[in-house]
């Protein structure tokens, strides 16, 4: 079967595969083309709870202005992040510079799993995918997509997270030994075009007539997943504060670790874990609240603006550039509004 699956499945990946700007389609690679292991990596990174539209545009200014793993090596860490502003889970973008620092030094990207998850974070699925389509190792590449692929061609009805280990094992029974990287992004294409969350689209999808879920009349319900606990909701303050004289904002470079790390922000209290008060002491006007979603909690932060005649106890002012600031504060500052009091 596992022959027969990816044989039918590359065969629709050699006449659909998605054009991305990191990927070697399947006409180049049969010329001889070979994936670049640094594109590759990065795309992966970045596409890590992100979507492939959000990414592009990231990518592609990425690589202009870091072609290559030894110009992000040697890169400024606050023009990293400023670049990777908007993209979230800020974590990533620390982990890109000192895993690009680490391979620079290695003097290239190892080419097995093993070498690859010593690499600053760099984890199973990351190791697996750039092992499979930068070096074509048969390496089992498991994500959402693959999974419900999976669930769906075999009917598991046992539901995720406690599936896991068992679609994986199916995946590694499909991962064929030639073509592994065409096959693991073809199985992510068919799972991101064809074998959608809601509402497959049964009918076209090439391997339809080995799907069991499809026989069994049950591919949309799959793959079932526990309840998910509800969200906690958090609060807190942030601090908007302008200098009148030249139209500079107070920002703040937060901590390396912890949320929003390495960051330009406003300054901010209570919602993550700190207990400070305002970085001056001014009048502020309530402007209302920025709401927004971590992984793990939801935030409603109640923004405060001011102008600033004295020097505050932290942060710089700098003018302010809003692409530069992470989404949360960037939601804050649309608060600000060109009726306030100066």
């Amino acid at each position: 079967m596992r022959d027969t699956i990816s044989r039918d499945l590359l065969a629709w990946y050699d006449g659909h595969a998605r054009v991305m700007p990191w990927r070697v389609g399947p006409k180049a690679r049969a010329q001889g083309v070979r994936p670049n292991p640094y594109r590759v990596w990065l795309s992966e990174v970045m596409l890590q709870q992100t979507t492939v539209a959000a990414v592009t545009d990231y990518f592609n200014r990425f690589t202009a202005r870091w072609p290559d793993v030894g110009a992000l090596a040697a890169a400024d860490d606050g023009d990293v992040m400023a670049q990777w502003a908007g993209l979230g889970y800020y974590a990533r973008a620390r982990n890109l510079l000192a895993c690009a620092r680490q391979v620079a030094e290695l003097g290239g990207f190892p080419d097995d799993e093993a070498g690859l998850r010593a690499l600053r974070g760099i984890g199973p699925y990351t190791a697996a995918a750039i092992a499979a389509i930068a070096y074509d190792h048969p390496a089992v590449v498991m994500d959402g997509n693959v999974e419900r692929v999976m669930a769906r061609v075999f009917a598991v009805q046992t539901p995720l997270p406690p599936a896991k280990p068992q679609l994986y094992d199916l995946a590694t029974s499909q991962t064929p030994q030639t073509r592994a990287g065409d096959y693991a992004q073809a199985v992510m294409d068919l799972g991101a075009t064809i074998c959608t969350p809601r509402k497959p689209a049964c009918g076209i999808c090439p391997i339809l007539h080995h799907c069991a879920a499809r026989t069994a009349g049950i591919a949309a319900d799959l793959p079932r997943k526990l309840a998910k606990p509800e969200k906690p909701t958090r609060t807190g303050q942030v601090w908007i504060i302008r200098r009148p004289s030249d139209g500079a904002f107070l920002l703040e470079r937060r901590a390396e670790k912890g949320l929003l790390g390495g960051m330009l922000a406003f300054p901010s209290s209570g919602w993550d874990g700190s207990d400070v008060g305002p970085p001056a002491p001014l009048d502020f006007q309530t402007l209302g609240a920025a709401r927004h979603t971590f992984t793990h909690f939801h935030l409603n932060l109640d923004v405060l603006a001011s102008d600033a005649p004295c020097n505050p106890a932290r942060g710089a002012f700098m003018p302010l550039n809003p692409a530069d600031l992470p989404t949360l504060m960037r939601k804050a500052f649309a608060l600000w509004g060109d009726d306030l009091p100066r």
